[in-house]
């Protein structure tokens, strides 16, 4: 026995190196067929692109490039669709491993005995093999390989997976592709909402997608649904209720349209986000679709008007999210070359005045002013820039609030000067207007009058920041400005760092919630349950943007409207056209909790003059007002001084002309003459500064009142080109002075030599040739006031 185990021993010796290469490609097969027979990326078509508001609903889509509506696969797959589909084309599904052997028995012999090919016995596994390879000819050796590779796909992915890639490529007839997609198409809804007579359907219609079409084969659609009801029915998955009203259900009609709630918004987002196909965003879709049907009708009464664009913006100013998104005018064709297909909220326009309530909170901030700070408001040049209020008149001076809600232009022409358009432009750049790219000098002070560009999206999100600023307490502030959000997954705040107190952006809204509304609007004050927003309006230049942003504790809503072309119409103003849209928009919105809670501690109280709006000098009637901690702001009054009168209190007088004992001294609200001219207009309390008695008038002239006479027109620097008259001559300027008394004579001087006088109505018509000129003026008191001007030459 011992003699025969070496033999033995050499048998296998020898027989082992011709086994070798026999296992060398047996493993190299196993390698190949577990890493190489199943592509690592099954389907390569395009998909549609989907918009998803907040709940996930569907809002839009983009057909895919192939022109087949086939929606981006989903990880799950609804239990009703799941548990019909099992049913009706793989009932082992759950137990094989991709190949149902029983079924490949019975199919063989079905198919020996008819002769014919009558069962391919394909497992879902399988079937989405064959379509991941796109449908080929069904041959035996097509057959195999789906056999081999659908082992791979169960070895890869398990049950749940599988199942999602069957209804998400599956075809339900035309050009629907996916069980998503063929839920929108035949039921206008999602593939979760869908019935048990809408899931059956589903369930059998790719085994015949022909089935669905309209008009033909509804009888065997309807019948095969059934059979299918009845088998689920009878394992008892439905109950006898839900089986009979199953039934009841009567097939769907022609395929709905696809919502289109936000087009221009997947246009924007399929821009920037080239490789993404499901876009999650922040809107709320029963919100957007009421203001669809808003924008429809304004946009239908506008293009009466020749104006055809709009779009409106509605921004959640908790967190920044958008909540609607009307890009243009809903549901129209582009076609008609009126730009109704571009997104508006994303295409930079002139800002028109919308930028005032920034440069109102910048100058707050900086302690420039407060809110009731005087600002002149007369006849101004700013080296060849001659800003004009929207009404062509002038109010002398008015406080900052009030030149904020009634949108003067000139008081804010006057407040950037004050501040600088440097500092000012970078503000605005924190603030997000990312389209603001020239200079400071190209800018200069027509900045603050439209002469920038940004976008709806760029002031709606600026002016939400400003009301999430405002109410932020103490714990919760932020050094970012928040983001403003489109996407769920957009969350991480800006890296642009805040530049302004909650008590600066509060006293902003403040102020803005003056701003005068239109038609019945107007009356919101009378009625306690009226919404308080703060609001703000803006025309541009030649009437090309109508603007009105708006801003409550909850939320902000940006309107635009105009032409995109960027024609202008007479009518199109920012009250009449952009402001009715805008109230009607937060009529749309749930209603809005308390205004904003002042930020006490952000604030103290100083005592201002009641007249202008600066801290007290002693001469003043004083308030106390709330002004930003962080501040400092000092300025002291300039327009009261303290003046002695006569017992009388007819005539100034000073203790050379007259005793102490019979003087009274009183503060004295005194303005520049050009301010007061105006001011006394609109103010009929407003009292000049009583002149010197006679015997109080010194010789050399120290008792000169500087602010006994001002020049309206020239300003200093004013370049001017007379006019030509109709017969082709040379024309006059007209020159105005304003001093304190109406009745005062003044006497005229240019370059020295007398002109003239005047006496009430204090206007002078000269001629003077090209150049460089001074003009004096000279009262009787012997006060005088000075003008450097300049003569162009020109036709």
């Amino acid at each position: 026995m011992m003699s025969g185990r070496p033999g033995k021993k050499r048998r296998l010796l020898f027989k082992a190196p011709a086994a070798i290469p026999v296992l060398v490609l047996l493993s190299a097969g196993m390698v190949w067929w577990h890493a190489f027979s199943l592509p690592e990326v099954l389907f390569s078509t395009d998909h549609s692109r989907l918009l998803l508001d907040r709940d996930g609903h569907l809002l839009s889509a983009h057909i895919a490039t192939d022109e087949q509506w086939r929606f981006p696969e989903s990880a799950t797959v609804p239990d009703k669709f799941a548990t019909a589909l099992i049913r009706f084309e793989d009932r082992r599904f759950r137990r094989h491993h991709g190949v149902d052997m029983l079924a490949l028995l019975r199919a063989g012999f079905d198919n020996l005995r008819q002769g014919r090919v009558v069962s391919g016995a394909s497992t879902l596994s399988m079937q989405v093999i064959r379509l991941a390879r796109g449908n080929p000819p069904r041959t035996l050796s097509e057959k195999g390989l789906e056999i081999l590779r659908a082992w791979r796909l169960e070895m890869r992915l398990d049950k749940e997976a599988i199942l999602a890639l069957y209804a998400a490529h599956a075809p339900f007839g035309g050009n629907v592709v996916g069980l998503e997609a063929a839920a929108w198409r035949y039921f206008g809804r999602a593939p979760g909402q869908l019935s048990w007579a809408e899931s059956a359907m589903l369930a059998i219609l790719p085994n015949n997608p022909a089935l669905i079409h309209p008009g033909r084969n509804r009888a065997q659609l309807l019948a095969k649904r059934n059979r299918l009801l009845t088998l689920l029915h009878a394992q008892g998955t439905l109950e006898t209720l839900d089986y009979e009203l199953a039934l009841a259900e009567p097939l769907p009609e022609a395929p709905h349209p696809l919502p289109r709630l936000a087009p221009h918004l997947l246009d924007t987002l399929s821009r920037q986000y080239p490789q993404q196909q499901r876009f999650h965003s922040t809107l709320d879709a029963p919100l957007q679709q009421s203001l669809n049907n808003l924008a429809r009708r304004s946009g239908e009464q506008l293009a009466l008007e020749g104006i055809q664009n709009l779009a409106i913006l509605v921004l959640d100013n908790h967190t920044l999210g958008t909540l609607a998104y009307v890009g243009n005018r809903p549901d129209m064709d582009s076609m008609q070359d009126q730009g109704h297909a571009i997104d508006m909220i994303q295409r930079p326009r002139s800002t028109g005045s919308t930028l005032k309530p920034l440069l109102f909170a910048d100058m707050i901030e900086q302690g420039l002013i407060l809110p009731d700070s005087l600002v002149a408001d007369v006849p101004v040049n700013y080296s060849g820039f001659t800003p004009q209020n929207y009404n062509r008149r002038y109010h002398g001076a008015v406080s900052a609030r009030e030149a904020l809600a009634r949108s003067l232009n000139i008081p804010m022409v006057n407040l950037l000067s004050l501040r600088g358009v440097e500092p000012f432009l970078a503000q605005l750049r924190q603030l997000g207007l990312s389209h603001l790219k020239r200079s400071a000098r190209d800018y200069g002070l027509s900045l603050i009058l439209g002469g920038a560009e940004a976008t709806p999206w760029e002031l709606g999100v600026a002016y939400a920041g400003l009301a999430n600023r405002a109410r932020q307490s103490r714990r919760q502030q932020q050094a970012f400005w928040p983001r403003g959000r489109l996407l769920q997954e957009e969350t991480q705040p800006s890296h642009r760092i805040v530049t302004l107190s909650s008590a600066s952006a509060w006293l902003t809204l403040e102020a803005l919630l003056d701003v005068a509304r239109p038609g019945d609007e107007g009356y919101w004050e009378k009625f306690s349950s009226s919404r308080k927003v703060g609001w703000k309006t803006g025309t541009s230049y030649g009437q090309r943007d109508a603007w009105a942003i708006g801003v409550d504790p909850d939320f902000t809503v940006a309107v635009w409207v105009g032409n995109a072309s960027g024609a202008g119409r007479a009518d199109l103003t920012g009250t009449r056209s952009a402001a009715p849209i805008l109230f009607n928009t937060f009529n749309l919105l749930p209603a809005a909790g308390d205004w904003f809670r002042p930020p006490q501690w952000q604030l103290h109280t100083v005592s201002v003059c009641r007249d202008d709006g600066y801290l007290a000098n002693g001469a003043c009637n004083t308030r106390q007002v709330p002004a930003p901690v962080g501040s400092h702001f000092a300025r002291l009054t300039p327009y009261h001084q303290r003046v002695h009168l006569d017992a009388g209190g007819q005539w100034r007088v000073h203790s050379e002309c007259e005793s102490v004992a019979h003087m009274q001294s009183r503060s004295w609200f005194v303005l520049p003459p050009e301010q007061a001219s105006f001011y006394r207009q609109y103010h009929a309390d407003y009292q000049p500064l009583p002149p010197w008695r006679p015997d109080c008038q010194d010789g050399d002239g120290s008792n000169v009142n500087q602010t006994a006479l001002g020049l309206l027109y020239p300003q200093e620097g004013t370049q001017i080109y007379l006019p030509r008259e109709l017969d082709g001559k040379l024309g006059q300027v007209v020159f105005r002075a304003v001093p304190q008394r109406p009745d005062a004579l003044l006497y005229w001087h240019l370059d020295n030599r007398f002109v003239g006088t005047t006496r009430t109505f204090h206007q002078q018509a000269m001629q003077p040739v090209a150049g460089r000129h001074r003009l004096t003026v000279v009262d009787e008191d012997g006060n005088r006031v000075e003008r450097a001007f300049e003569v162009l030459a020109g036709s």
